[in-house]
């Protein structure tokens, strides 16, 4: 005489949507708790300055930037660029924001001429402010 009905038994089964779930929460969890750094693509070694300010200055907005290295062409906000395309786009900027600010990174090694040039470029957008990065160096007493 049987007293208990068997029960067959069921197979478990895996609940993929808390599974994604909590992949997705560990995921985010992971880039926000990741530092991004940015890192330049070239060395440059900028000129160095007794009288250099080093408050950089408040400005509305963020300024543009000119990368003189010593070799190789112009960089414009990390894009290499030519003469004629820098002051097109110099151009376009100045359209957009007539108060924008133009920030030149040159390395203390770099021809003269690239940074006339740059100059030139700056001048023929009207560019009003255009400042040279350099690093302070310590003053004797």
């Amino acid at each position: 005489m049987q007293f208990t009905n068997r029960k067959r038994r069921q197979t478990p089964t895996i609940i993929l949507v808390s599974l994604i779930d909590v992949l997705i929460v560990v995921l985010i969890f992971l880039m926000v708790s990741t530092t991004f750094k940015r890192q330049p693509s070239f060395k440059l070694a900028l000129a160095e300055s007794k009288e250099a300010k080093t408050d950089g200055g408040a400005s509305e907005g963020k300024p543009l930037t000119v990368t003189i290295p010593k070799t190789g062409p112009v960089i414009f906000n990390e894009l290499p660029v030519t003469f004629p395309t820098l002051e097109k786009r110099l151009k376009e900027a100045v359209a957009a924001n007539p108060h924008v600010k133009l920030v030149v990174d040159a390395d203390a090694d770099a021809p003269m001429q690239q940074f006339v040039n740059v100059n030139d470029a700056a001048l023929a957008a009207k560019i009003e402010a255009v400042s040279m990065n350099v690093k302070k160096t310590k003053s004797s007493p």
